[in-house]
């Protein structure tokens, strides 16, 4: 325990935990609680709360002033109004006084023409507000003159059925637009949030420091689970920490169980942690759930790796990541139970890579619960989740690589993936994780790559690649970007059917790609190494 608060201790005291872009964001967002109705008064006393409640020692450091604040524009010099009577005074008081206290200041826009709050909230003093046609101008208001550290462009300005000017823009020019315009500010170590409702495209990790990957947050337990759902296999794609589930609604209106679960969930899958409740009112349970140091460890690991689901029974999961050390014993694993019963979830050693006796500590209760050998199991009740931190006597190598946890260079989920060709991750009983990755090929990007695949020492494998194919289908296999291996997949009907390559690896972490680059290919549900 004292080293967990070292840690944090060492993240905020070094400036890692308030600009860094391994870690996700920490802080507060006005916007769960108060929509457009906030206020200057309102802004700073919630910063002021942060601090008297200490959770800006525990890493929470940003407060982020979203939509509401706007006043229109200058007809004649495009300058951005603020709103005359909830910041009578503009916006440079309260950036001024949220950096005084030691933390630091978010903002918002769209990347369209107007804002969420213009279209959704009749704020219609907003209108005009968002940054197309005026990003330049924009990014020099809030960076320069005003201060800010972080911004969140939202999208409702940028798509047809969203806003009343029904404009339709492609959101990575849009987005790429204003990340150049933020970089000509000249100001290092800016934020940028792209809220476009579900993940965008792996062009966003070139672009943004953190990205939506679902649509809004409310305050009920079948937004949490959904989003949590959502985010099951996209650990991929968060490698440095940045798939954001939107802002936190702990401490609202949900159940205790259920602001564990949400809290908890959100910090072994490294979400940004924006409290999105009162922080005036907050009750203890409350307090003592956002400042839980060792779930906050797990979420700001310098590893910035996000859990992925290492087994699936029913309706249970068990997620797992390596937290201080890759590919070393110590591990984080979430026992998650999203149905409406409770129910008993094991967690077996071996899909988690653990071997010999395996310690248990329970991150929730600040417990160790003693050693284990194969297995460990719980009871936990439904919208619940119980969170541990393993440490084995030995950690194996993986052998067993579900394609779910794979990258697809194509991948995004803003369109039909069908109708514009790129892959997606599809349920399917018949998989050993019920899910495959499937519409995978026809063109270079549209393949599927473990991107860290571990061997120790190195040296002959046998990589077999459990498939599905409604016909003869070929891909190929490339090991650490080396020529591909044809591979010819027969029909394997109504069920799986296994094909491997001989392959020999390097020593540590290791890339299988599968592609096609002029034809469909089958449907991938894992692969699994064999040593020779």
């Amino acid at each position: 325990m004292n080293m967990i608060r070292c840690i944090l201790s060492g993240l905020v005291m070094s400036g890692l935990m308030v600009a860094a872009k391994d870690v996700p964001v920490m802080g507060w967002s006005s916007w769960n609680t108060y929509r457009v109705n906030i206020s200057d008064s309102l802004i700073m006393g919630q910063a002021d709360a942060m601090v008297r409640h200490g959770l800006d020692s525990v890493g929470y450091r940003f407060i982020n002033i979203d939509d509401g604040y706007f006043g229109g524009r200058d007809t004649a010099t495009g300058e951005l109004l603020i709103h005359p009577t909830r910041f009578p005074g503009g916006l440079k008081p309260v950036v001024d006084h949220i950096h005084s206290l030691g933390l630091r200041a978010g903002i918002y826009s769209d990347a369209g023409v107007s804002t969420c709050g213009f279209n959704w909230d009749n704020d219609t003093i907003a209108r005009n507000v968002g940054l197309y046609g005026h990003e330049i101008q924009d990014c020099r208001m809030f960076f320069g003159d005003l201060g800010f550290d972080f911004i969140k462009v939202d999208y409702c300005g940028g798509t047809a059925r969203q806003n009343k000017d029904h404009l339709s823009f492609d959101p990575e020019e849009r987005y790429r637009i204003i990340r150049e315009a933020m970089d000509a500010t000249g100001r290092g170590g800016l934020l940028l949030n792209v809220c476009r409702w579900d993940y965008p495209g792996t062009w966003v990790d070139e672009v943004a420091d953190s990205w939506r990957m679902s649509t809004d947050i409310n305050c009920s337990w079948r937004s949490i689970e959904n989003i949590i759902r959502q985010n099951l296999y996209l650990s991929a794609y968060a490698e440095r920490g940045h798939n954001d589930m939107d802002m936190l609604e702990v401490g609202r209106t949900l159940t205790d169980e259920e602001d564990r679960t949400h809290f908890g969930m959100w910090c072994i899958m490294s979400s940004p942690l924006l409290i999105g409740c009162d922080m005036t009112q907050l009750r203890p349970e409350t307090l003592r759930l956002l400042k839980n140091t060792e779930l906050i460890a797990l979420n700001q690991d310098p590893l910035g790796l996000q859990a992925y689901v290492a087994s699936h029974d029913g309706e249970t999961y068990v997620l797992v990541k390596d937290v201080d050390e890759l590919y070393g014993a110590s591990r984080a694993v979430a026992l998650y139970n999203p149905s409406d019963s409770p129910d008993t979830v094991t967690l077996r050693f071996s899909d988690i890579d653990l071997d010999g006796k395996v310690r248990m500590r329970d991150l929730f209760e600040h417990k160790d619960l003693g050693s284990f050998e194969d297995e460990f199991s719980v009871e936990v009740p439904a919208h619940g989740v119980r969170i541990y931190r393993a440490v084995g006597d030995i950690r194996k190598e993986r052998s067993v690589y579900e394609a779910e946890t794979a990258y697809m260079t194509a991948y995004q989920e803003l369109y039909n993936p069908v109708a514009v060709g790129t892959a997606a991750y599809m349920p399917d009983s018949l998989c050993s994780g019920g899910v495959k990755a499937a519409n995978l090929g026809y063109r270079p990007d549209n393949d599927i790559v473990w991107r860290h695949v571990r061997s120790e020492y190195g040296g002959g494998y046998e990589l077999q690649f459990a498939v599905m194919s409604d016909g003869d289908r070929e891909m190929y296999v490339s090991v650490n970007g080396g020529p591909g291996t044809l591979v010819k997949v027969p029909d394997s009907g109504s069920g799986l059917s296994t094909v491997s390559v001989d392959a020999d690896l390097l020593p540590g972490d290791n890339a299988v790609r599968l592609y096609n680059d002029g034809a469909v290919m089958p449907e991938v549900d894992k692969m699994e190494l064999v040593k020779k």
